[in-house]
């Protein structure tokens, strides 16, 4: 038997328990440290703050490593069975939780050539959680949040996106996880919807808000939140207005604007052919596509199209057509959407999208066939799924039943249970 000791971890912020289990490890032999990829980190929990390559280059230089290859996956014994190392080296601490399973498909893998696991007891006073939650008060920087979206895109099999309309919806978009069979569930991403802040502000959805008007919103959001933002850009405007939003949106670090390929005084999609509606040529909207991809300084900003063909009732072939023409323009994602309350045309939409030779992210918003669930997105191709409106949509009726309870009652004690205590919101803004 070799003298390899394989050792796995994120390493995405290195602390003295990182430190002490290779310090444990290379008493053992020569320490080959598995670093998992952000595909692999992101499978169950967030994605993680450095990318691989920078991990890498950290974990090579620490004293006792003798090299790092990458763990593609949360379990262990795709490597193990190419190494065969002697022992595994790992904290005590996964006797429990989701990677208990993970723990004991190691030590069922070693006994196949005899090797052993050794346990490093728990290092105390760190915690990871406590570190990360730190690194989200300091914030971030726009380049880091921008690159991220597309870091997600490529690390999970769907992306969640949740609408948020000011800081306090921002907050909840940022900090709220569920833990479902051992695995910690958040949004990955926001929506900066125009119907959201529009209406938050008393206006329709005309693009009676205009963009200086709308990044009072997104700054709010951007002062208080870590996680990737994509614009709801509605039309773009002219190609000659829209080549400033895409500089001031790229230098603020939203990561992504989404433009919909439709003319005229703006009216929301869903109304569908209820009220006029005029799509744009194909000729016009790729032009305005690569005006904007012109004036985009980095290469992580993403201009993604809307295509509404289907919305308009022009056919699955347009809408096909358009979006081969949309990505030949430069167009980094397409977004489809549908109206429809069966998700038959977007699920055949995304059929035929698979088998485009140059095909971008799919991006879906099911807002009216909220029926389909995120696994069925994912097996049809989707690469991100907005929630588009639902924090909005959820807070009004609670709002209008309050005020109306009190409005009969005169006086607000029947309202305490639906009301947040003042206390909590005083703590929940850091």
């Amino acid at each position: 038997m070799n003298n390899i000791v394989y050792v796995g971890m994120s390493a995405d912020m290195v602390h003295p328990g990182h430190l002490n289990i290779i310090k444990e490890a290379a008493k053992l032999g020569e320490v080959t440290i598995g670093l998992l990829t952000d595909k692999a980190i992101a499978s169950y929990k967030r994605l993680p703050a450095l990318e691989y390559e920078q991990r890498k280059i950290i974990i090579e230089n620490i004293k006792g490593v003798s090299q790092v290859i990458p763990q593609h996956e949360l379990d262990y014994s795709v490597n193990l069975k190419k190494i065969k190392p002697a022992f595994v080296v790992h904290g005590d601490d996964w006797k429990d939780g989701i990677q208990k399973i993970t723990r004991q498909r190691v030590i069922e893998t070693l006994n196949e050539w005899g090797g052993k696991l050794h346990e490093v007891p728990y290092t105390k006073g760190i915690s990871s959680t406590q570190l990360n939650q730190s690194l989200k008060e300091i914030g971030t920087t726009p380049q880091i949040r921008m690159a991220k979206l597309r870091r997600l895109i490529d690390a999970k099999p769907i992306v969640r996106v949740m609408e948020a309309h000011n800081g306090l919806t921002g907050l909840i978009v940022e900090n709220l996880t569920v833990d479902k069979e051992g695995k910690k569930k958040e949004f990955d991403a926001m929506w900066l919807s125009s119907l959201t802040d529009s209406t938050a502000k008393g206006k329709p959805d005309i693009e009676a808000v205009d963009v200086t008007s709308r990044l009072h919103s997104l700054n709010d959001i951007l002062e208080v939140t870590t996680k990737p933002i994509i614009y709801d850009g509605d039309t773009g405007g002219i190609p000659e207005h829209f080549l400033f939003t895409v500089k001031t949106l790229e230098r603020l670090g939203v990561s992504a604007i989404i433009i919909e390929d439709k003319t005229g005084l703006k009216k929301n999609s869903l109304f569908g052919t209820d009220v006029a509606q005029t799509q744009d040529s194909i000729e016009n909207f790729c032009l305005k596509i690569e005006t904007g991809k012109k004036a985009q300084i980095t290469d992580t900003f993403m201009i993604i199209a809307r295509i509404e063909s289907l919305i308009l009732k022009q056919g699955m072939e347009d809408a096909l057509k358009r979006a081969k023409a949309y990505i030949q323009a430069g167009a980094d994602g397409i977004m489809i959407h549908s109206k429809e309350k069966s998700s038959d045309e977007i699920l055949e939409f995304c059929e035929k999208y698979k088998q485009f030779e140059n095909k971008k992210p799919l991006i879906v918003v099911p807002s009216s066939y909220n029926h389909i669930y995120e696994s069925e997105l994912i097996e049809a191709g989707a690469n991100v799924v907005i929630y588009a409106n639902h924090l909005l949509r959820s807070a009004y009726p609670a709002m209008v039943d309050v005020a109306k309870t009190i409005l009969e009652n005169e006086r607000s004690s029947e309202v305490n249970d639906r009301c947040m205590p003042i206390k909590e919101i005083l703590t929940l803004i850091k």
